[in-house]
């Protein structure tokens, strides 16, 4: 079998040759090289059979469209580029036994040619004056050496002879600037080393880029540019200020003493991902020419976070130091506004819908302010009323909550962050509100148009009494808020006493609006859409409530976009308050060894971030005033944690085990002690929180102390959930009481997508995605590779080609891939191979540590209603606040990878999880009948959501 050799005919664009030549692009070459492929693997009479043919037909004619959407008609393409899309084109067939023998071939024939790369005649670039000079090859062979130090992976010599392979003459500088980058990038799956070989290429990229917009000599490799950061550095905050986008404070800093804390080695410590993310998204820049350095960048953030402290160049050293280690990340928007003349730093907003048209419009008008900058917003329109009920000012009736949903929807959508990443919201609307059937059927792809919201995220506000009949069969009475308004603000017995009184009187006929559900059939509801479109989510309101430090002061009312903050809100009403919460993780893969949690390291860690948190609070640029008055009222902050997965891996913990579960107990204990001990130190120097007296905390009630008080609200087996201590709480509620404590809240676990990525660890509490895939986000498509599989698999001599292939084929995990240890399947085992029953019982134990909440994704390999009712009811039992997105495998769109130059996407439904999933935590949880086994429909494209961090 053959790849596609493209070489004569009369084509849409131009083909690169390996020699460099260019030639006309021929479809039929194409047919001929799948017709070939077809042959090798099926046997001579496939060349014969009308099925072969029209296949052949048809993905010759996907690749050729697939061609013409990345190039266009004008770009010159390579032919690796070619066979990229043959390749994509044989999987997106299920064509799974040719595109792996494709692959394997073309993997035998790249390292042939490395081994004796094809002479190539002198070749010239294209200069951006139209000027043309020979290229400088033996830079390129010194810059891509330069990459590969280090890495016992990379293989110098084959990113050279693959790069040699992309030039042709007459390219453009940009392209020639490219090249190095796309070869090593194309070696990932080869070896995960490869990720940071393409960052240092890209880095020799942007150092030439930044020193150059700065008026600077271009630096001739990284030890050139080492030597000079200081000059850099001074030129760096000119150049910022004067372009009005550093804050001029900056300029006042003492540089010289910063510098001496700069580590600019640890610009060499980025994976691709990493570092094309924040070239892309985060790095200052003027007109697109970026002139803002890594280690700049975060100098920057820890400035902007140090700015009032009193020895602030001390402080954003400290800062620095955390950030740059990656032992800790500050939020997107953090990342992208501290430091600059338009500091909004806040990751949450939350806010409560009054009931009438100036409170509606003018809550809207409040997402686009706040979701401008960066902010992602989660609105409570529960006091909206629903659909039939009586309007007073026209004597008519309300067309219900959906209307104003819509324009919300279209809000975010129109409002996008400054094109650095979509505006996000979500919609949260309590069980018993008359619209809510119409709210479960939101993000769904059929039905009137003008009544669905494609783009906003969706949440049940679940109380307990709504739980108590599922469990018991009962029925479920939805009414209209303008007729029972006190539910809003009630929760526990008291919401359930109330409940009961509005069902007798509308028994009685003195309700107008109201409806009578079978409970168990809501639910079923419920399930089968969040299973069908990934919403709405369930989250439940009275742990939310029952467990506030803050409900002294008012009522939680809904969670942010990514349902991890849980803060009081109040509607419009001339003194409203949005909740606002400013976050960061805290990354565990820095803080674990083979034998546990460097506690010491942790403790240090988490101060310096509780400080960083607060500060934000005050340095805080507010869009709105409700946002600054309860800010700064309540100081909340949100520490969370992300590379728990990473975690588990170094100390050779599978997920799906009582370790694992034991230690994000004890991890979640140090974090949570030394955050509130931190607080409440804060507290000492700066003072207390104005909204301090009358919380749980002055009355010495700890997070883990508030367990009781949910247990107290819940019948017998209603709460089943551990309640080990570890640390010295007794002496940390003393000084809580004592002293106080700066934040009315200061934990919570962000989904952590993108502050992932430019760290290079798995998301915030993520289970493994996928051993081998391809993410895409707006900086593109990324091969991500398991490097610590990789480097399992090298050690008993298993990773090679064939292993890549059996990945791709099996959509990277290893279930039936038979000569990989059983070990090492239960260790690397992947989201949908495992009972997400485990993730629950880890959450659990996180969230008795936790004054908020957790972003907390589930996943199942099939759909099954009986599975997703004893998973929800699990977490309900178990305590949990909130969940996020259900993953279905059946209906999430996999990504796949390619080998070649560039990194490929697809999207097809995934086969059932190839093993059978890890033993279930025992759990003894009632199953009510299925819901109907819904279409997959969903369209969650890939394991992670960028709205939060």
């Amino acid at each position: 079998m053959r790849p596609a050799t493209v070489e004569h005919a009369p084509a849409p664009f131009p083909v690169i040759k390996r020699t460099g030549q260019t030639v006309p692009f021929d479809p039929a070459k194409i047919s001929e090289a799948i017709r070939r492929a077809f042959l090798d693997v099926e046997g001579t009479d496939a060349g014969s059979s009308s099925r072969v043919r029209a296949v052949v037909a048809e993905l010759t004619e996907a690749v050729e469209l697939a061609l013409l959407r990345h190039a266009g008609p004008e770009r010159a393409v390579h032919i690796e580029e070619i066979q990229d899309q043959v390749e994509l084109a044989l999987m997106r067939g299920g064509h799974h036994r040719i595109a792996r023998s494709y692959v394997l071939y073309r993997e035998e024939h790249a390292r042939a040619r490395a081994a004796a790369p094809t002479p190539t005649a002198e070749l010239h670039v294209r200069l951006a004056d139209g000027s043309s000079a020979p290229i400088d090859l033996e830079r390129i062979a010194r810059v891509v050496r330069e990459a590969c130090e280090g890495l016992d992976g990379a293989d110098a010599d084959r990113v050279l002879a693959d790069t040699r392979g992309l030039l042709y003459d007459g390219i453009s500088a940009a392209e020639l600037d490219q090249a190095p980058v796309l070869a090593a990038r194309a070696l990932v799956e080869t070896d995960p080393d490869h990720s940071t070989v393409s960052a240092r290429l890209l880095l020799d990229v942007l150092r030439r880029e930044a020193f150059g917009a700065l008026g600077l000599d271009e630096p001739s490799d990284h030890a050139d540019a080492t030597a000079r950061y200081g000059d850099y550095l001074a030129a760096y905050v000119r150049r910022g200020v004067d372009l009005g986008q550093l804050d001029p404070a900056l300029a006042e800093f003492d540089l010289d003493r910063l510098l001496a804390a700069l580590r600019p080695e640890r610009d060499l410590e980025f994976t691709f991902l990493g570092l094309q993310t924040l070239y892309d998204r985060y790095f200052l820049h003027s007109r697109g020419v970026r002139y803002e350095m890594p280690q700049a960048f975060f100098l920057r953030v820890a400035m902007g976070l140090a700015i009032r402290e009193v020895d602030r160049e001390a402080r954003a050293a400290e800062f620095y130091a955390l950030l740059s280690d990656f032992d800790v990340m500050c939020s997107t928007p953090t990342l992208f506004n501290a430091g600059t003349t338009r500091p909004q730093l806040s990751s949450c907003f939350l806010t409560t819908i009054p009931d009438d048209l100036p409170g509606i419009f003018g809550s809207i008008s409040d997402n686009a302010l706040l979701s401008k900058y960066a902010g992602g917003l989660g609105n409570d329109w529960t006091p909206v009323r629903g659909i039939g009920a009586h309007i007073r000012g026209t004597n008519g009736e309300s067309q219900g909550v959906v209307p104003f949903m819509k324009i919300a929807n279209d809000t975010a959508v129109a409002v996008n962050q400054g094109g650095k990443r979509k505006g996000a919201v979500c919609a949260y609307l309590e069980t018993w509100h008359i619209d809510v059937e119409e709210f479960l059927d939101l993000r769904k792809n059929t039905g009137d148009d003008r009544r669905r919201t494609h783009d906003m995220n969706t949440a049940n506000w679940v109380p307990d009494e709504f739980m108590r009949r599922v469990r018991a069969d009962g029925e479920w009475t939805l009414f209209s808020p303008d007729e029972v308004g006190d539910l809003h603000d009630l929760h526990g017995a008291a919401f359930a006493e109330a409940y009961r009184a509005h069902e007798a009187a509308a028994a009685r006929g003195e309700r107008r609006v109201f409806r009578t559900v079978r409970a168990v059939e809501l639910w079923r509801r419920m399930l089968t859409m969040l299973f069908e479109t990934g919403h709405p989510w369930i989250t439940f309101k009275d742990p939310c409530n029952v467990r506030s430090p803050q409900q002294h002061a008012g009522v939680v009312h809904s969670s942010n976009l990514c349902t991890e903050i849980t803060l009081n809100t109040t509607a419009r009403t001339g003194a409203e308050e949005v909740a606002v919460c400013n976050l960061a993780s805290v990354n565990l893969a820095r803080h674990v060894g083979p034998d546990g949690i460097d506690v010491e390291k942790l403790g240090r860690t988490v101060r310096t971030a509780v400080r960083m948190l607060d500060n934000v609070v005050d340095i805080n640029f507010y869009t709105i005033p409700s946002a600054r008055r309860s800010n700064l009222r309540h100081r909340p902050v949100g520490l969370g944690v992300m590379g728990y997965q990473d975690a588990l891996f170094t100390q050779r913990i599978p997920l799906a085990s009582e370790a694992a579960v034991e230690f994000a107990d004890a991890s979640m204990e140090h974090v949570s002690w030394h955050a509130i001990a931190a607080s409440s130190d804060l507290a000492v120097e700066r003072g207390r929180y104005a909204s301090f007296d009358g919380s749980l905390w002055s009355r010495g009630v700890l997070p883990i102390d508030s367990v009781e008080l949910l247990a107290a609200t819940r019948d017998e087996g209603e709460l089943e959930l551990d309640r080990t201590q570890r640390l010295d709480w007794d002496a940390l509620r003393e000084r809580v009481r004592r002293h106080g404590m700066r934040n009315s809240n200061v934990m919570a676990i962000a989904p952590t997508a993108t502050i992932a990525n430019i760290t290079g660890v798995t998301a915030s509490i993520e289970p493994l995605y996928r051993n081998l895939y391809v993410k895409a986000n707006m900086s593109g498509d990324f091969t991500v590779v398991n490097d610590h599989l990789v480097r399992d698999l090298a050690e008993r001599g298993l990773w090679d080609t064939v292993m890549v292939g059996d990945l791709k084929y099996f959509d990277g995990a290893l279930g039936e891939i038979d000569r990989v240890p059983d070990d090492l399947r239960e260790l690397y085992a992947t989201a949908f191979e495992i009972d997400s029953s485990w993730l629950i019982e880890a959450a659990a134990r996180r969230q008795k540590w936790i004054d908020q909440a957790q972003s907390l994704n589930l996943y199942v390999s099939r759909p099954d209603g009986r599975a997703l009712d004893a998973l929800y009811q699990l977490a309900w039992r178990r305590g949990l606040k909130t969940t996020y997105y259900l993953r279905s495998q059946a209906a999430t769109r996999v990504e796949k990878s390619t080998l070649a130059v560039t990194d490929g996407k697809l999207n097809a439904v995934a086969p059932a999880a190839a093993a059978p999933a890890a033993t279930p935590p025992p759990s003894a949880a009632p199953a009510v009948a299925p819901p109907p086994a819904p279409a997959p429909a969903c369209s969650i494209d890939g394991p992670d959501c960028e709205a939060c961090q």
